[in-house]
């Protein structure tokens, strides 16, 4: 509830204050183009604002990694589900006049099933899980179609930003070949990147900003999708993680609510949940998880196996894991997302109010709680 009410609060809470010309806003750049820094982007061109996003890789998207390549519906390779209300989207186009023509679906409780502990069980007996999923569509093609358009002008690919100095009036954002100036710098790089020490920052971080940096816990994290000739296996497969602080792990169908006769099993898994994953070479990861699969489904993942895909997210250079674990503490995240002397800011899954964290919303809405602070001062 809390999260849902952050548009609303943060309107109220700008009510008294005074909207900043676009000239003493000056120039923005806006480190990493994820959900994140391509929302913050759209904002800020709504607002005629200058800005430019410098992104690492050769791609828009960050952890919102998709291919079109494995099954002839896109498969989301990082985030999937939508975990709010999906008029998320509509919030996030932040325009009336554009008619977001995405489709989603909720799982039906008496329809889909799942099996934990060994037990089947449709989700109206076994937990009810009120996400939506895209119906041929990830959240990477909703941002391309959306709201990558009107800024992808403004993104510069191929930019490793190493070091921030805000030590003087203007900032210096410089990467190994250039650097840029700025009034205002918007972060979105993941929080992993920056305990790797990967961004250097003049004057140094303050203490708390620093510790809450080195302390903040994120999860490993990978997905796996696996085609089958048949379909043997339920909507989900549960798993106990011990602790429950510790991690995630669950199988599901991929294919579920899609237009398409391919059986498509997702495996998606954080933390303690992923390490028997990351660590296996291919040809031995795929035999884990046939055998897996094969105690838990009568040996019938074998003799139906087609092909597979792997995304291992500690090893994305620029991403080096999933996100900040669920039970964090939300002092600690609220720390992370605070901004300072009003030009520094962050923006992103992990950089929130603390009152939710880790997920696509929760960095789109990070990014409008930054740009309303830039805009109002």
């Amino acid at each position: 509830m809390l999260g849902l009410s952050l548009p609303i609060s943060a309107a109220l809470s700008n009510c008294n204050k005074v909207k900043l010309p676009a000239s003493e806003v000056g120039k923005v750049v806006i480190v990493g183009a994820g959900a994140a820094g391509l929302s913050a982007g759209h904002l800020l061109q709504k607002q005629g604002i200058e800005f430019q996003i410098l992104e690492a890789s050769s791609k828009y998207g960050g952890r919102m990694k998709r291919t079109t390549e494995f099954a002839n519906f896109p498969i989301p390779l990082g985030a999937e589900w939508i975990h709010v209300k999906p008029g998320i989207l509509d919030e996030i186009v932040n325009d009336d006049s554009v008619d977001v023509n995405i489709k989603t679906t909720l799982y039906d409780p008496d329809l889909a099933d799942t099996l934990y502990r060994g037990v089947r069980l449709p989700l109206s007996e076994g937990g009810f899980s009120e996400d939506s999923k895209f119906i041929n569509a990830t959240w990477f093609d909703f941002f391309e179609q959306y709201i990558v358009p009107s800024i992808e002008g403004c993104i510069s690919y191929n930019t490793v930003v190493d070091t921030i100095d805000y030590s003087a009036k203007v900032i210096q954002v410089a990467s190994k070949d250039k650097t840029y100036m700025a009034d205002r710098v918007i972060v979105n790089a993941p929080v992993k990147i920056l305990q790797n020490g990967a961004i250097t920052f003049t004057p140094g971080l303050p203490q708390q900003k620093q510790d809450a940096i080195d302390k903040v816990r994120v999860w490993d994290g990978c997905k796996a999708f696996i085609e089958f000739s048949e379909k043997f296996y339920p909507t989900f497969i549960a798993f106990d993680i011990t602790p429950t602080t510790a991690g995630q792990k669950l199988y599901y169908d991929a294919s579920y609510g899609q237009n398409t006769t391919q059986h498509i099993l997702g495996l998606f898994a954080v933390g303690t949940g992923a390490s028997p994953y990351v660590e296996l070479s291919d040809d031995k990861l795929i035999k884990y998880i046939l055998n897996e699969l094969d105690e838990l489904c009568d040996a019938q993942a074998s003799p139906n196996y087609v092909k597979h895909i792997f995304q291992n997210w500690n090893a994305e250079p620029y991403a080096n894991g999933a996100y900040v674990m669920d039970d964090e503490s939300w002092r600690v995240v609220r720390r992370l997302g605070k901004s300072m002397d009003d030009r520094l800011f962050f923006a992103g899954d992990a950089y929130t109010d603390g009152s939710d964290w880790s997920s696509v919303h929760a960095a789109a809405r990070s990014a409008r709680r930054a740009v309303d602070e830039i805009v109002y001062g």
